[in-house]
């Protein structure tokens, strides 16, 4: 794969550098840039197969970068210094990023996922979806067995754990089978006015009917699917309910 780094801390490309080289020899590295205006010159002179971007750079942002770039016709891994609303994004729109300093063990397994998603055609959908949540998460994409489905957030009444799989439950009456856990998708719409009602459930309140009291209580959603409280979680969700 021929591959471009850009990043405005020289510490950071050499690392990367040197790991590719070491851990990736399946990756020829064409160029370095140090920034977003440097890095899109390098991108449409090399036309390469994988960038590995920095998020935060003097003259701009991975992101404003990709907006340049419509379609963006190559794979994407970024490379960032923890921020939280970055990562989010990321894991919302299932792109591949890495934390600074870096692992050599991540850069190889985020290298072999992305030689898989280019042979399913799914990257250029995982880079749209990023883009639309870089500021506020709208959209998610979630793994599935047959490749990828996008799902709107607000579509998404709710979420039931199967096994070490999820399913989830659209206004529409579709649903999706997602090859994550439930526990993954709660840690990640958390704040977005879903609750975890029960070990199987996690719920939009949006589509919320009615509480019917009892042990730990029923939650009747608006497509009449009752579902049970645990108790422990029962406490939570009524003060939640009440707030609304």
């Amino acid at each position: 794969m021929k591959a471009i780094i850009i990043d405005d801390e020289e510490n950071s490309r050499n690392t990367l550098r040197n790991f590719l080289n070491k851990y990736c020899d399946e990756v020829h590295i064409l160029d370095e840039a140090d920034g977003v205006e440097s890095g899109l010159k390098a991108i449409k002179k090399h036309e390469p197969d994988v960038v590995f971007l920095d998020v935060e750079m003097k003259d701009g942002t991975g992101f404003d970068l990709l907006s340049l770039l419509k379609p963006v016709s190559f794979g994407v891994i970024f490379i960032t210094a923890f921020d939280q609303y970055a990562v989010r994004a990321f894991n919302f729109s299932a792109v591949d990023y890495l934390l600074k300093p870096l692992d050599p063990a991540r850069l190889a397994e985020a290298v072999n996922k992305l030689k898989i998603d280019r042979g399913i055609g799914i990257l250029q959908k995982k880079l749209e979806v990023l883009l639309e949540n870089k500021t506020t998460p709208v959209k998610l994409a979630i793994p599935a067995v047959d490749g990828l489905a996008m799902l709107r957030v607000s579509s998404v009444m709710r979420c039931e754990s199967e096994g070490n799989y999820t399913r989830f439950y659209l206004t529409s009456g579709e649903t999706h089978l997602a090859t994550k856990t439930l526990k993954e998708y709660d840690e990640l719409l958390s704040g977005l006015n879903f609750f975890r009602i029960h070990k199987s459930h996690l719920i939009n309140l949006e589509y919320v009917l009615r509480y019917v009291k009892g042990e730990g209580g029923t939650i009747i959603m608006e497509d009449r699917t009752q579902l049970e409280v645990a108790r422990r979680r029962k406490e939570g969700l009524l003060q939640v309910l009440k707030s609304r």
